[in-house]
């Protein structure tokens, strides 16, 4: 069996890895993003979904949710206790924010259909809906890591589900500051 302290800093490890490659897509998607608006005269300039705001608020309450569990798994561990009912209360609150996270991006491209406003309508749709799926793909990678922790904590003695959980933490935290990043970006540039 692996000593808690290594299974916690190879999950981090792991994470922080798909973290530095994520950002590094993004990276290169907002570099792209810049120099593609200011080489063309096709650019169509057009407001962001109200929707967003609403998505982003759900987006930060599930970290805050996520959070309400750290105590939780905290105490479970440290206890014995052989589940840590409390904290997967609170990862099941916090993957249902996120499903209604996704569903919400999923309004907002409809309201962008409705609108005329496609994929390929022009580069500066195609750019928003590019950022904002590859969000949502990411955010679903999340809720599926989420799910797993969910279901460590109801079956596994808690110091098993506490790496997994500083893990998807972490993960879920980043997930939410890329998508600040990318409302902000998006609102701005468009």
């Amino acid at each position: 069996m692996i000593p808690r302290v290594e299974a916690s800093r190879a999950s981090q490890t792991g994470v922080w890895a798909g973290i530095a490659g994520i950002t590094m897509m993004f990276t290169a998607l907002t570099s792209a993003f810049v120099v593609r608006q200011g080489s063309g005269m096709d650019w169509i300039h057009f407001r962001v979904p109200a929707l967003l705001y609403v998505n982003t608020l759900v987006l930060l309450v599930s970290s805050g949710t996520l959070e309400l569990a750290r105590p939780r798994v905290s105490r479970a561990a440290a206890l014995g206790d052989a589940m840590a009912q409390g904290a997967a209360i609170w990862v099941a609150v916090t993957l249902a924010l996120g499903l209604l996270f996704v569903c919400g991006q999923v309004l907002a491209w409809r309201n962008l259909v409705a609108q005329g406003l496609l994929l390929a309508s022009g580069p500066s749709t195609a750019f928003f809906y590019v950022f904002t799926v590859v969000h949502a793909l990411h955010v679903l990678g999340g809720i599926a890591g989420l799910l797993y922790l969910w279901r460590r904590l109801g079956q596994a003695p808690a110091f098993l589900a506490q790496p997994v959980y500083g893990a998807a933490t972490l993960y879920w935290h980043f997930m939410a500051v890329l998508w600040l990043y990318l409302l902000l970006l998006l609102t701005v540039r468009l």
